[in-house]
């Protein structure tokens, strides 16, 4: 009988509580470690992203997402007409674009 009351949970007024928020702490410090290096970062690089695209004008040098270089020659709502060489457009979806390209390169040869 002495042996029984060994395994019995102690009564609910004896600190039962802090066994549970023990046994939860490794989940929540990983939801943490997962939130400061994956979930946190990619949130800010996609506000960054939207930010740049919202920000797009006329005379922009771009790159797409498919690697197409080109001179953004108006732009809408959704569509963007890219020059890529001299009198020659397309127009690709706002959201492919990849971002601004980098200083120096020639878009028009």
């Amino acid at each position: 009988m002495i042996d029984i009351a060994y395994a019995m949970a102690p009564p609910s007024g004896q600190g039962g509580g802090d066994n549970a928020l023990i046994a939860f702490l490794p989940m929540i410090l990983i939801f943490a470690v997962f939130y400061f290096l994956l979930i946190r970062p990619q949130q800010k690089k996609a506000k960054e992203h939207k930010s740049m695209l919202d920000e797009l004008k006329k005379g922009d040098a771009i790159i797409t997402q498919g690697g197409l270089y080109g001179k953004i020659v108006s732009v809408s709502d959704n569509v963007v007409t890219l020059e890529v060489a001299d009198k020659v457009r397309v127009k690709i979806s706002r959201a492919h674009i990849a971002g601004l390209a980098p200083a120096g390169i020639d878009q028009n040869p």
